[in-house]
């Protein structure tokens, strides 16, 4: 199977707190939410076609807790469907995990992944967790980007593509625009030549 990022980003790469106001204050983050006015249909279809042939998620530990903890208290279709898939959760600590269908990965995480990216099924998706993202795309682990790109500027924030990542290299092979500006891009990776 392979490893897919879903995610939200500005123009400078923030992929911090996009959903809520108070999903992510750290380091004093105060522009949380910042995705929810463009977020329409067409991004909802990009990332449901995806996610309809998952094998599940990969979740840093916060991210794990955050995203079902908030959805698990919503009257909301996707409620359920992240109950039901699978849920592989990398940590440096035990946590509990709370809902159901959850593995824990500690130890060596890029290891397990890589164990599990062996496996025949699906894509298993990353969403949030970018401290996940940058440790596995060191190893080369992330085989695509589905990104939503939206119009905006922040100046602060946690990035995807942050100080310290790894050269990589990737194909656009497909895009689109949406009528709220946000262009919804799939890259695949291209590590074998990571800058050309």
């Amino acid at each position: 199977m392979r490893i897919v990022v879903i995610t939200h980003v500005t123009l400078d790469g923030v992929m911090q707190g996009p959903g809520r106001p108070d999903e992510d204050t750290r380091d004093g983050f105060t522009h949380g939410g910042w995705a929810a006015a463009r977020s329409d249909t067409e991004i909802q279809q990009a990332w449901g076609e995806r996610l309809t042939r998952s094998s599940g998620f990969l979740f840093g530990r916060r991210t794990y807790e955050d995203v079902l903890g908030y959805w698990n208290t919503q009257d909301s279709p996707f409620r359920e469907a992240l109950n039901q898939a699978a849920k592989y959760v990398a940590s440096t600590g035990t946590p509990t995990l709370k809902w159901p269908n959850s593995t824990l990965l500690t130890g060596d995480v890029p290891g397990a992944v890589t164990k599990l990216r062996a496996t025949p099924g699906d894509d298993l998706h990353i969403m949030g967790s970018g401290a996940l993202i940058r440790s596995l795309s060191a190893h080369g682990l992330i085989d695509e980007y589905l990104l939503s790109i939206h119009p905006i500027v922040l100046g602060h924030g946690r990035r995807l593509f942050d100080d310290g990542f790894p050269p990589a290299a990737f194909d656009l092979t497909r895009t689109a625009a949406t009528g709220t500006g946000v262009i919804i891009a799939t890259f695949r990776s291209n590590t074998p030549n990571p800058v050309r």
